[in-house]
């Protein structure tokens, strides 16, 4: 995968998260305020201040995510994003951590 087609299908996958997050936060499932600042989305869980960073690395070609469960690499493995460590799919992972930070069961479409 060429760097402009990385950068793409990242700017993509961010916007998806984002999307995500704001539908939770639209039907009341969860408070939640999300920034991006490039490559950078920043989600904070209102209730406890704690929060998600979800980022692209495109000299890696990775999407990484800090959460209070730790700090995760994601590399695009035909249509999904797989944790390079336990190929975990994000969108399952940022579920459960997400879950996990508000202390409640969420689930993310991706």
């Amino acid at each position: 995968m060429s760097e402009s087609e990385f950068l793409a299908l990242a700017e993509a996958t961010l916007d998806a998260v984002e999307a995500e997050f704001d539908r939770l936060n639209d039907e009341d499932l969860l408070d939640v305020e999300c920034s991006r600042s490039g490559n950078v989305l920043q989600i904070e869980f209102i209730d406890n201040g704690s929060k998600i960073i979800v980022n692209s690395q495109a000299p890696m070609r990775e999407l990484w995510v800090a959460a209070k469960s730790g700090g995760f690499h994601y590399k695009r493995v035909g249509q999904k994003w797989l944790n390079t460590r336990d190929d975990s799919e994000l969108f399952a992972a940022l579920s459960g951590m997400a879950s996990a930070q508000a202390g409640v069961a969420l689930a993310l479409r991706g």
